[in-house]
């Protein structure tokens, strides 16, 4: 089993494209490269802020289910 030499704080502090997106009566923020991170919100704000948890729970699940965590990708 490999050993995970990259922790939380890593990621958390990698700058990965986000992805903002007005829907009907709110915000959609999301990471492209962490497929599924998606937060909504009533402002761009409260989105990202969103965001930022969903970003830490998604890193945080791949981390304990020893799962790849892609590193952002130039777009």
């Amino acid at each position: 089993e490999p050993v995970m030499t990259k922790d939380l704080d890593y990621y958390m502090a990698l700058h990965y494209a986000i992805l903002i997106r007005p829907e009907e009566d709110s915000w959609s923020a999301t990471i492209p490269d962490l497929s599924g991170c998606l937060a909504v919100g009533d402002t761009i704000q409260e989105a990202l802020d969103l965001l930022e948890d969903a970003k830490h729970s998604w890193i945080s699940a791949s981390i304990a289910h020893h799962l790849p965590i892609p590193e952002p990708s130039n777009q």
